[in-house]
């Protein structure tokens, strides 16, 4: 009994089903998150108690534009960007993370006297206060700052992040992947002009 010799036309039609089969394959893997990708993903942030509970949100972006940054350049705190390794587009977690893998523990000699023409209020209000979060500009860029004591001339202001030495809960969904430019990777950042092309 003779072989069965396949004809043109289906050996044309099984090379195109395994090339297609090739393409989907790799575009499984270019809408991975890894190193060099672009990420933008909504996220709602809700601080947890000491039992382990949720508790108010404390930001979250669902009503507004996504947060893009770049993936493998610590730009977002550390536990989240090894949580978001390798999902794709559409995936979403839901995470509870300690101080250590978010804004780190409270360092006691972050406190300190600035003089007030430093300090920024935040939009809406025309003075600082105790217990506001506001802003200093400082040789690393703007800083978000708390206010602990407001003088006449100087505030005491504290310098940990205002999420310090807390757990945090983050409930997060990848709106979409992407390559970096060159560029971005060279710089280390996503580039505004270049954070909404998907």
């Amino acid at each position: 009994m003779s072989a069965r010799t396949e004809s043109t036309s289906e050996i044309m039609d099984n090379a195109e089903a395994g090339a297609s089969g090739l393409k989907s394959a790799g575009s499984v893997v270019s809408n991975t998150i890894a190193t060099n990708k672009v990420v933008s993903f909504h996220y709602r942030l809700s601080s947890v108690d000491a039992a382990g509970n949720r508790g108010n949100v404390l930001e979250e972006s669902f009503d507004g534009d996504p947060l893009h940054y770049l993936h493998g350049f610590h730009n977002v705190i550390v536990g989240l960007e090894r949580a978001l390794e390798g999902k794709q587009e559409g995936d979403a977690i839901d995470i509870v993370l300690q101080a250590e893998d978010a804004y780190g523990h409270r360092r006691p000699d972050a406190v300190r006297r600035v003089p007030i023409k430093h300090v920024r209020p935040p939009k809406g209000a025309k003075s600082l206060a105790p217990g506001m979060i506001a802003a200093v500009q400082t040789e690393e860029g703007t800083q978000r700052v708390l206010i602990i004591k407001v003088g006449k001339y100087n505030a005491d202001i504290d310098f940990n992040h205002p999420y310090a030495g807390r757990a945090l809960h983050y409930e997060v969904k990848v709106a979409g992947v992407r390559d970096a430019s060159a560029e971005e990777i060279s710089h280390g950042h996503v580039h505004t002009s270049a954070s909404h092309q998907q």
